[in-house]
Parts: C-alpha cells; structure tokens; sequence
C-alpha cells in the first residue's frame, strides 16, 4: 500500500464510511501494510477513526486509538495555532503518528499532500526533489531533529532555499540539541518546537504552549495533557488505558503522559521522563539533566544519557556521545553543574546516535554499547 492508498482509507474512516485503520510499515520506504480494525477490536469505543502503534522504545508496544473527533480537532487546531492551511510534504513514516497528521491535516485542509521517497537513508537530495513538487503557496513539513541536523550539516544553497521556502517546519518526536536550533535560527527557518505523542494526536503543544483547545497541568511532578486531540484509550489494555486516560467532573478527557515537568505563565517546560532518573549508589540523578549540560558544550553535537548496570552501585551513569569534545572535560562540566554524582563513569565518543525509525535515539541498543564496553 502507497500514501495515495492510505490517504483515501484514512479519508473513509474519518468520514464514518469505512473502518478504522492501521497503517503498519511494510518492506519498503513509502510501501506500507494496511491493517482494518473490525469493531469487534475497539474494545467497545465509539468513532474510532484511526489505530497508531507506538514504537515500543521504553516498553511493550501499544495501539493507541484516536477518533475522529482527537484527529479532527487536532488538525483545526494546528491550523489556528499557525494562522493558515498548506500543502504538506510528508517526510516521516506513516505508520507513526506525526506521519498520519500530515495526511489527516491534509484531508481537512483539501490539500494534496507530496510524499518523498522514504528509502534506507534521509539525505538533502532527496527532500530537495520532494519538496520541489510541492504547488501550494503555503508549504508545510514535519521533521525529527535528526532530519534537521543532517539537512543543516553543510547545506547547500538549494537545501537552504528549500527550508526557507516552507512557512513552518514542525519539530518534534524528540529533543532538538541546541546546536540544531541555533544553526536553524542562523538562517531564518520557521521552525516550531513541538510536543505530544501518538495520545495525543500528534504534536499538541507548540513553542512552549498549549493549541487551541489543549488543557494542560501538572500533578505530582507529571504532565497531564487534556482536551479533544486525546485518544480513546489503548486497545486490548483496559488496566493500562485506566492508568493513563481519565474524564473529569468537566467531561474533559486527561493523559497522564510519563514526562515530568513544570507549567507556569501558560509556557509547559518538559524536564524528562518520569522513568529518566538514575538511582546510583543510592543517589537519584536525572538523565535529562546531564544530557542538557553536555548538549551545552563545545565540541559535543548528540548526546545520549542511559543508566548501565553495576554489581556495587547498583547502576552507573553512562553517555555515548558524537563530537570532538575530551570526555575528560565533558565530566568535569557536569561535575561543575550537577555535580561528582552525575558524572558519566563511562562515555563513549561515537560516529552517529543509533535511531529507531521514527527518528528517536534508541536507547536500548546505547546501553548496550555501554553495558557491553564497562569495565
């Protein structure tokens, strides 16, 4: 199954004339698996438009159903949020959930989306020739940082031009070192930092702040994110939807998500995971803490913070990193900033992060790396 294919289906479901979908990756880049969810699957919800499967880089994989109403109303309020609609380029797989945004977004604007050719790696030629097709005067493109580094690693004039030519460039699935950001803002690019997941819809915080419609609070140290984009709930985990979705006296629908974080001033700050915290030697440090201050430094352009195990302390603190910076002064910045007992006890300088395919670090396979060259 093409985009083109999946388009049409999703278009069907959402137009309650056909069942819901579940688009699974197949054995190409733009080459997908079509899966119809009988209803029979639904666990007894109602409008189910849309079934997303996340990639299981923390845990065991989940089917997160959205209905129309979460996919309807996240794509309005995207549009508000920007002030205008476009032409779509899809750059991301479909079977993850920014991916079906764009088609969705696409649907309800009338606009025909462009897909470029999804092959074994993402490269500046490739989203130049895609990109180049696009007709609309409004362009619009969503992107994982790792796309944006490689597009911003000596660019040239005509990959400069084409990412100016888009009026937003949504960024999200994943931190964005601040190398990336600053080298974006040197040439002018419309870059919006976004926030969510596939229970959400999609990215439903932009640039620190909630879309349209989107509720946000903070119980406890964790988000919760609330509103119409939220998902129904997980399908065949009734004990986990119950841990993560709730309806308030208001009938406003809630997702706990496993983010910490603060929310003042209507500006959300997303600290970490809830599970990112590192107990060693008793001690309790937060990954996302360190991987800030080394993101920080000269010299270092990835970063990836895990815990590895060890038969004294329990666990240790590792990092494997890309760049030139000495791991020596890498440990004495963050002993400095946080502290001796957040400094990595092992680093490892490497050529590139390994990636699932939705762009995020796997994390896994680093701490293998780590685990597997500890001493």
């Amino acid at each position: 199954m093409n985009p083109e294919t999946a388009l049409a289906a999703l278009s069907a479901s959402l137009n309650e004339e056909g069942p819901a979908v579940e688009i699974l990756p197949g054995t190409t880049g733009n080459d997908y698996l079509l899966n119809t969810v009988p209803r029979h699957e639904l666990d007894g919800l109602a409008e189910i438009a849309a079934v997303v499967r996340t990639s299981g880089s923390t845990g065991t994989p989940k089917r997160t159903a959205l209905s129309i109403e979460a996919l309807a109303s996240s794509s309005m309020a995207t549009a508000e949020h920007l002030g205008f609609e476009g032409q779509w380029l899809l750059a991301l797989p479909l079977h993850y959930v920014a991916g079906l945004a764009v088609l969705t977004r696409s649907l309800y604007a009338g606009t025909r989306p462009w897909a470029m050719d999804m092959g074994p790696s993402f490269g500046a030629a490739g989203f130049n020739e895609a990109a180049a097709a696009l007709t609309e005067a409004k362009r619009l493109v969503s992107l994982v940082p790792t796309q944006l580094q490689r597009l911003l690693t000596d660019p040239s004039g005509q990959t400069l031009a084409t990412l100016r030519r888009f009026d937003a460039i949504l960024l999200g699935g994943a931190r964005a070192p601040r190398a990336v950001l600053d080298e974006a803002a040197k040439h002018s690019l419309n870059i919006h930092l976004t926030y969510g997941s596939s229970e959400t819809s999609g990215g439903c915080v932009y640039d620190a702040r909630a879309l349209p419609g989107v509720q946000i609070k903070v119980l406890d140290g964790r988000i919760m994110l609330g509103g119409p984009i939220i998902a129904s709930g997980y399908l065949g985990d009734k004990d986990l939807t119950s841990a993560h979705f709730s309806i308030d006296e208001a009938g406003v629908r809630w997702y706990a998500t496993d983010d910490t974080g603060s929310y003042a001033d209507g500006l959300l700050c997303v600290a970490g995971r809830v599970d990112d915290v590192i107990i060693t030697g008793g001690v309790k440090v937060s990954a996302s803490e360190v991987q800030h201050v080394l993101e920080a430094l000269d010299g270092v352009s990835a970063v990836a913070v895990v815990p590895v195990p060890d038969a004294q302390w329990g666990q240790r603190i590792a990092a494997a990193f890309v760049g030139t910076a000495d791991p020596a002064s890498l440990a004495a910045a963050v002993r400095l900033s946080l502290g001796s007992s957040a400094v990595p006890r092992r680093m490892l300088c490497v050529d590139a992060l390994p990636q699932l395919p939705n762009g995020k670090i796997d994390r896994m396979l680093v701490a293998a790396w780590l685990t597997e060259g500890a001493d």
